[in-house]
């Protein structure tokens, strides 16, 4: 099931997994592209339209009521509430730690200058449809953004058979404090939301997974909107050492493999015989998924083991691949956890399994794919902010550094950016300048 690699083949593990990523295909550009366009053209009539094309549902209203919501979270089983709201008071908790402060930084002779952190106006979550269904990534999305101070958050999903939602979606609505929820889904969803219709009035960003026509149409409404990320399969790198139990490394590599055939199991070990165990294992468990298919081809074509020399080496290629998740199953992890650079999520020990981090845990589950942990983070409340900054001078200050601003100004060839200074400091001589300019090269730096 799982294939074994060579420790030193680095870059041929690299050029494995970026096998996974699907290019999307100019013909779901232009189809994405062709509802774009009907979507601002006729707005809410296109919504219906081609929800009644797509979904095969007609809708006569597009947004649900508060009382709609209400009544169909009330539905949910008592046991699934229950363990939605732990979950999102774990998120709300973990979140609430990210927020930034604003700053002040005062200067002699009046000057003072900062950074405001503001959060954005509106965005929206897109929550994918169909027949899987995720109210933790309505958690994971929505949380942030209420943290973050997002006064108002737009969700819009696919209908069910019945023009609504299901339960278990208006329950994790209600609980992210989510009023404002349309039913319509696909690309148009995203164009309704970037560019607005007569009911919908347009977000700022839009956050949330989908299939390639919501990818593509996030793609290219770019621009007009922010977007979060455009999310490739899932992956998951266990780093174990002798001690760790091997049904347990081979349940959370199942665990990311049940979620699509290109998804990536992999695992990194000093201990051969951990290995052949580990295989064992998955063999035993995934013979009763309900998923056997899709995790034996995920696994199959996927799924790798890699014995290393040392743990230092695992870290080496965890960093080089850095995956979405990264599990240390080994005995004192945050001794380890300090040569992690590159990855998602960390989970440390023998009992953290990465599904704690899907569901219940508190850090987020949108998290970067296919080796860009190399360059961005988990979504958090950053990600609902906007930082804006300030500066106060008065004019004695501006009469000290009026000279060493027509400089840089000057050798730049912005004529009008030095006259902007000169003009308030008439005294400040090209004269004044180069004896200020021959006075500081003789300071020691």
């Amino acid at each position: 099931m799982l294939t074994e690699l060579n420790a030193g083949d680095l870059q041929a593990l690299k050029e494995w997994l970026k096998s996974r990523t699907q290019t999307i295909g100019a013909d779901i550009y232009g189809a994405a592209a062709g509802i774009i366009d009907q979507v601002r053209a006729q707005g809410d009539q296109a919504l219906k339209d081609l929800t009644k094309q797509f979904d095969k549902v007609d809708i006569d209203t597009l947004r649900l009521t508060e009382a709609q919501i209400d009544e169909l979270a009330a539905q949910a089983d008592p046991a699934f509430v229950k363990a939605l709201k732990g979950a999102r008071d774990n998120i709300l908790e973990f979140h609430e730690a990210q927020k930034q402060n604003s700053f002040l930084l005062n200067r002699p002779n009046g000057v003072y200058l900062g950074q405001r952190v503001i959060p954005l106006d509106a965005v929206g979550i897109y929550v994918p449809g169909g027949r899987a269904q995720y109210p933790s990534s309505v958690l994971m999305n929505a949380i942030p953004a209420k943290v973050a101070g997002v006064k108002r958050i737009v969700m819009m999903t696919p209908p069910a058979a019945n023009g609504l939602v299901e339960p278990n979606i208006a329950c994790a609505a209600r609980l992210a404090g989510i009023t404002e929820l349309y039913v319509t889904g696909g690309a148009q969803a995203i164009a309704a939301m970037a560019y607005g219709t007569e009911s919908i009035a347009p977000v700022d960003k839009i956050v949330g997974p989908g299939n390639a026509f919501v990818a593509a149409a996030k793609k290219l409404v770019y621009g007009t909107v922010d977007i979060d990320m455009i999310a490739g399969p899932s992956e998951i790198l266990v780093i174990a050492d002798s001690g760790a139990d091997p049904a347990f490394v081979a349940a959370d590599l199942l665990s990311q493999a049940e979620h699509d055939p290109l998804a990536s199991a992999m695992f990194v070990t000093t201990d051969a015989g951990l290995i052949r165990k580990v295989k064992e294992e998955l063999q035993k468990q995934s013979a009763f998924l309900p998923k056997k298919d899709i995790v034996e081809a995920s696994l199959a074509n996927y799924g790798r083991s890699i014995l290393c020399e040392s743990m230092e080496q695992c870290l080496e290629i965890a960093n080089q691949i850095a995956p979405e998740h990264l599990e240390l199953m080994v005995e004192n992890p945050m001794n380890w956890l300090g040569q992690v650079r590159h990855a998602g999520s960390v989970f440390l020990g023998y009992y953290t399994c990465e599904s704690i981090g899907d569901y219940y845990g508190g850090t987020n589950h949108v998290l970067p794919t296919s080796g860009t942990a190399k360059f961005s983070s988990a979504l958090g409340v950053d990600a609902f902010v906007k930082r804006s900054s300030f500066l106060h001078y008065t004019k004695e200050q501006l009469e000290q550094d009026s000279a060493a601003i027509q400089t840089l100004a000057t050798a730049e060839h912005l004529q009008a950016h030095a006259t902007a200074a000169a003009i308030r400091t008439p005294s400040i001589t090209a004269d004044d300048q180069k004896a200020r300019a021959a006075a500081d090269a003789k300071e020691p730096q």
